[in-house]
């Protein structure tokens, strides 16, 4: 097997052709791993990091993809991790062709054990428990005398869409039903409610704004994640892409003309990913516009034909009231034989 190393950010551009291919081919197709995140991520997010991209063919045919990088923590401590950090992107994993994991993984390990000399650990973070391939990995790691610790990290609540709007509903217990269609009766009572997605190019810098806006205002932990102007600057560059690609769906509750919620998801692999929400709590909170904006997007997706709605990392307890059943995210953490 054929591994080639980029240590600067052109590997990237090297692979741009052949990156997507894989991925829509592998059991790990996720946003958070197209070539699009994955570099925009290192263009934002690089300093202090040491890129470590590998790419693995057979017979000149791309077979995985390691999009790795290298960096000292603060306690000294050398380690090898996956691009996309654990702040930002929710499923991260090694990209593999089906059939090629442990010849992929071995040859991963070889070179990491013979060509690069100083890392203390590979630190792999938000794998999906499905697709962790942690067998595969632990018996290529074992031929290194590597060994393996492995331990939940997070859960992603996922619905699983049905046919119809009515057949969710009746997944839902009889206290959460009866919650749901009362405030949407409500607010439709009460207001003029419209909602509406981002489609125009031109108005998109704007509705990222009004997001960041209602984002910010919903708690202070989500005010600390997008007060710094780099992750804003990410999260316009990722947006754009994320449209351009018709990935983006970026949605807000208007009551009475006026932005009162809004959602930022993303429309990948027949699945609807809930990236995250915004509402201002001291503007129509009695009409729980936040509540009624993610039942529409749930109609939406139901009327799309979507296989999940997938709420991603957190346990946050709306999920579970809204039909989340749990999936499991791992950390697998990989060091030097003891």
């Amino acid at each position: 097997m054929e591994l080639n190393v980029y240590q600067d950010p052109t590997g990237f551009e090297k692979l741009r052709g052949e990156w997507n291919a894989l991925l829509r081919r592998s059991d790990t197709d996720t946003i958070f791993l197209t070539h699009e995140w994955q570099s925009t991520w290192w263009r934002f997010f690089a300093p202090g990091r040491d890129l470590l991209l590998l790419a693995l063919r057979e017979q000149g045919e791309l077979v995985g993809i390691a999009p790795f990088y290298r960096q000292r923590l603060a306690d000294g401590q050398i380690v090898i991790q996956l691009i996309g950090g654990t702040e930002i992107s929710d499923y991260l994993n090694i990209i593999v062709l089906p059939g090629y994991n442990k010849q992929v993984y071995q040859a991963i390990f070889e070179f990491l054990c013979t060509e690069i000399a100083d890392w203390e650990a590979i630190d792999l973070h938000c794998l999906p428990a499905a697709v962790s391939h942690y067998e595969s990995l632990r018996e290529s790691a074992a031929r290194q005398r590597l060994t393996l610790q492995r331990r939940v990290e997070d859960v992603c609540p996922v619905i699983p869409l049905p046919a119809t709007w009515d057949e969710y509903l009746s997944m839902l217990d009889k206290k959460q039903r009866h919650e749901l269609r009362r405030k949407m009766r409500r607010a439709e009572r009460e207001a003029d409610i419209r909602w509406y997605m981002t489609s125009d190019p031109h108005s998109l810098t704007k509705d990222m704004e009004d997001f960041f806006d209602l984002h910010r205002k919903s708690s202070p932990d989500k005010e600390d994640f997008m007060s710094e102007t780099e992750m804003q600057r990410f999260f316009h560059e990722a947006a754009r892409f994320a449209l351009d690609r018709g990935w983006l769906e970026l949605s807000f509750l208007l009551v009475d003309g006026e932005k009162a919620a809004s959602m930022l998801c993303f429309a990948y692999n027949n699945r609807t990913l809930v990236y995250n929400s915004g509402y201002d709590p001291q503007r129509f909170a009695r009409l729980s516009p936040g509540i009624v904006l993610l039942a529409y997007h749930i109609q939406d997706s139901i009327a799309k034909g979507r296989a999940a709605f997938d709420f991603l990392r957190g346990d946050e307890a709306y999920k579970y009231r809204f039909g989340g059943q749990d999936s499991e995210v791992l950390q697998i953490t990989i060091r030097r034989g003891a």
